[in-house]
């Protein structure tokens, strides 16, 4: 079967709407490319002080009516002379710039306005009031479950604290909770972050207990795990209804957007733990076990919650074809330069045998790591090496060995497993270079100098 040329696509309308909107800009306009829900646009174009902008609204709209095919709005071109409000199109905080630059002429704007999903494109550092403590977060993400994230999660957060850090867990992988039960068992508080979510959107949020210590106890005496796992264990004698909370958690509210209440809600663990502390003492560092695939707990968690995100993967077809989707994403909003100096990839599984040596594992993984990370790099020559072969750069990625005894393990029911030889081993390289980026960033905020 053929498609007719005439039709235009999803993915043809974007570059076609840009090419014009920078045209209008060419002319001397400051533009806002707008895109609905359904994927159709429209140009808000500020005509201050212009005349004759309605004939020029007349070509352009025929220009987009040629061009887009259905996916030119039903209101093509909106001049900023005849709107109530422009000034909240015009200076919309979810505008983006043009990944392109700016025109010769004005400038051009991007607006995208999505069911889910659109914080992907918002990258941020995270912000704390002042004299609010500052800890370090690290998410650890996956684009595809099954790859050893939450039992990394684990064995890394045993080690921070072993080095005399105050360490919280916070489970985000709330459709899939696993955090809680890995570290704390059955010992659960009696609410979960689900819990501070759902409370919360009701103004009912206060004085819940929603982190627990850890029975682990580390190696010295100052260091300290907490967890704030996706459920709890409710009251006793009353159904826990995690279902029916979770069905309610992504809603917006009037007063805060799921984004902000997740962030919220992360800031309230970080608060518990200051409360609960005998030694009065915030977390130095947080660890947040994010869930797998395109989803906005994991938009949130990446793109604004976290200083730092590991990204999971096997060298497979699936984990690049995932993250390159989100590559591209991030660099076609203009993103790629901020996101990128978050990111680190951790190769998950690696086999280390006769047939197989980890460094020939190691070697592929890498090369497919670059060439999927070019999209956020940009331009890179086939001869430069230098980038390539830059041990500290985020394609570079870290590795954790394939452990056949971790398979199927039930980690509740077999103390001390995380001090047995060949787990150290699987999980040495990964542990020792995280633990070492963790101690250069407390260090360089100068909140402390790292034990």
């Amino acid at each position: 079967m053929t498609t007719s040329p005439f039709v235009v696509r999803f993915d043809e309308a974007r570059q076609r709407a840009f090419e014009i909107a920078r045209a209008v800009a060419a002319q001397g306009f400051s533009v806002v490319l707008v895109r609905d829900v359904s994927g159709r646009f429209s140009l808000v174009v500020d005509d201050t002080g212009e005349d004759g902008t309605d004939r020029l609204r007349d070509a352009w709209t025929a220009e987009l009516t040629e061009r887009l095919g259905r996916y030119r709005s039903d209101q093509p071109v909106l001049l900023t002379s005849e709107m109530f409000s422009a000034d909240a199109v015009l200076n919309s905080p979810r505008t983006v710039s043009d990944p392109a630059g700016s025109s010769d002429g004005g400038s051009v704007r991007f607006l995208d306005n999505t069911v889910v999903g659109e914080d992907w494109a918002k990258v941020s550092t995270p912000e704390f009031a002042p004299g609010r403590p500052r800890p370090y977060r690290i998410a650890l993400y996956g684009f595809k479950g099954g790859v050893g994230r939450t039992t990394a999660m684990s064995m890394l957060a045993r080690r921070l604290s072993d080095r005399g850090h105050s360490v919280l867990v916070v489970d985000l992988d709330l459709e899939s909770p696993g955090a809680g039960p890995l570290l704390v068992g059955k010992e659960l508080p009696q609410y979960g972050l689900v819990d501070q979510l759902v409370e919360a959107a009701v103004g009912n949020a206060e004085d819940l207990e929603i982190v627990t210590r850890s029975s682990y106890t580390p190696k010295v005496r100052v260091g300290e795990l907490w967890v704030a796992p996706a459920r709890g264990q409710g009251a006793e004698g009353v159904p826990y209804s995690y279902v029916d909370k979770l069905n309610r958690i992504y809603a917006e509210t009037p007063a805060a957007s799921f984004a902000d209440r997740l962030e919220q809600a992360l800031c309230a663990c970080e608060d518990a733990v200051e409360r609960y502390s005998d030694s009065g003492r915030h977390p130095d560092v947080v660890l947040l076990d994010s869930r797998a695939g395109i989803h906005d707990v994991a938009a949130v968690t990446i793109s604004r919650l976290s200083d730092l995100a590991l990204l999971f993967g096997a060298n497979n077809d699936q984990t690049w074809e995932g993250y390159g989707d989100l590559f591209t994403a991030w660099q076609v909003s203009g993103q790629a330069p901020r996101i990128e100096e978050k990111l680190r990839m951790v190769a998950s599984m690696v086999p280390d045998s006769v047939h197989y040596p980890m460094e020939k594992y190691l070697e592929a993984f890498r090369e497919r790591a670059f060439e999927c990370f070019s999209v956020l790099y940009g331009e890179v020559a086939p001869d430069e090496t230098s980038r390539r072969n830059d041990d500290s750069a985020p394609h570079w990625a870290i590795p954790i060995l394939f452990e056949p005894g971790l398979v199927g393990m039930d980690a509740g029911n077999a103390p001390g497993w995380q001090d047995r030889a060949f787990v150290q081993a699987a999980y040495g390289e990964f542990l020792a270079t995280i633990s070492e980026m963790v101690r250069l960033a407390l260090a360089a905020r100068g909140d402390q100098e790292g034990p």
